[in-house]
């Protein structure tokens, strides 16, 4: 019987053990960590977030410059897919409003038990606790609580995540043991991640707030999800999603009304003011809420006296910051395996046998669903290929 290897047992590194043990090997996951999916548990703690349900072309758009070679292992395993895939795992899943695809239960516990359950009818074995130190020769070693151990399989499939929240086991340290062996990575780099903001005191009281029915935007990337107002700056999926803009250099301009015009909220500013401050004459006639009327005096005291003004400056209020969180509070990381370093089945070119899937590989996506869903298609592409590659072997 073929042996496989997976190291890391995440989403993707699940799906690829899976689809091994389908195929007839004898499939070994090993993982750094006590328990297996832990990120993928936190993503399950604010819905999970499985996929999203849009037509092929604006759901590949959100892949960027990875779009293409992304799109025939997308295309393998779509957004329905994805869906079809959960339900025969006992899961129900919903289409929120915005097209965002979650399990009815709203979090991840109950399908990473079924699946692992899956996998132990399929006798996959899981080790914990078990610390990829690269090669010994041509045997996998790790780190156990038992020693030194060494694994020689007839296929290995990397799946050791990207480089963000290392107590969750993405620490990025797998990039070491690829470099030394030829392989051409790019750096690591924070992707969806927060925005560093020094408050002044008076915003405190605004702490937790959210900042709803706005338009964010940095360079060509925009949004009109929100963003909350947080000690350490600004969060949220709304600033997620334009977050590569910040992180690329671009400004960064908030739109508090992006359904009006300049000229309508002129007019609407040009109401008689009478005794009323200019903080109570905003939230009269343009129902701006306190928190936003705080972040523009934070962002743009002394405020324009001029109307025209004041109202371009609610719709493009530059946002003054300190860059992004650091890479390990991002939610995913840029960077990794470049994929003119793999061949198309996501084997890498410089090791014969060895695959990668999921944020091991050089692309980012904005959070909706993206993140999940290419880690789940690349780790059934690799798994898919590294079968074939080990039987045919």
């Amino acid at each position: 019987m073929k042996q496989a290897v997976v190291i890391g047992a995440g989403p993707a590194g699940l799906m690829a053990a899976e689809i091994l043990a389908a195929a007839g090997l004898h499939v070994t996951v090993c993982d750094a960590k006590p328990s297996v999916g832990r990120k993928f548990l936190m993503a399950g703690k604010s819905g999970l977030n499985l996929t999203k349900s849009e037509p092929l072309d604006p759901f590949m758009g959100a892949y960027a410059e990875a779009q293409r070679a992304l799109e025939p292992v997308i295309t393998a395993f779509d957004s329905q897919a994805v869906q079809a895939w959960a339900h025969d795992l006992g899961q129900e899943v919903f289409t929120g409003s915005t097209g965002r695809v979650f399990p009815k239960v709203m979090k991840a516990s109950p399908l990473l038990r079924a699946w692992l359950a899956r996998l132990g009818q399929a006798n996959v074995q899981i080790n914990t606790r078990w610390l990829w130190q690269g090669w010994e020769g041509q045997a996998l070693e790790f780190e156990t609580p038992q020693g030194r151990e060494y694994l020689s399989p007839d296929v290995t499939v990397l799946a050791l995540g990207g480089a963000s929240w290392a107590r969750l086991g993405s620490t990025g340290d797998w990039a070491a043991h690829l470099r030394a062996k030829g392989v051409a990575l790019t750096d690591f780099a924070p992707a969806n991640a927060g925005i560093r903001v020094e408050w002044s005191d008076h915003m405190t009281r605004h702490f937790g707030a959210a900042l709803k029915g706005i338009a964010l935007t940095s360079g060509p990337y925009s949004s009109r999800g929100e963003a909350a107002i947080s000690k350490r700056g600004l969060e949220g999926g709304g600033i997620y999603s334009i977050s590569r803009g910040v992180r690329e250099g671009h400004p960064l301009t908030l739109d508090m009304l992006p359904d009006l015009s300049v000229p309508e909220i002129t007019a609407r500013l040009s109401k008689p003011r009478g005794k009323a401050s200019l903080k109570e004459h905003l939230r009269k006639t343009l129902k701006l809420p306190p928190a936003q009327i705080a972040l523009l005096q934070e962002m743009a005291r002394p405020l324009p006296d001029g109307l025209r003004a004041l109202a371009r400056l609610i719709k493009a209020l530059p946002i003054k910051h300190t860059g992004l969180r650091p890479m390990d509070e991002a939610i995913s990381t840029a960077g990794g395996i470049r994929f003119d370093a793999l061949d198309k089945g996501l084997m890498i070119n410089a090791l014969p046998g060895v695959f990668a899937a999921g944020e091991m590989l050089d692309w980012e996506a904005p959070t909706g669903g993206y993140l999940i869903s290419a880690c789940l298609a690349t780790g059934r592409w690799a798994g898919e290929h590294a079968a074939d590659w080990a039987l045919r072997g």
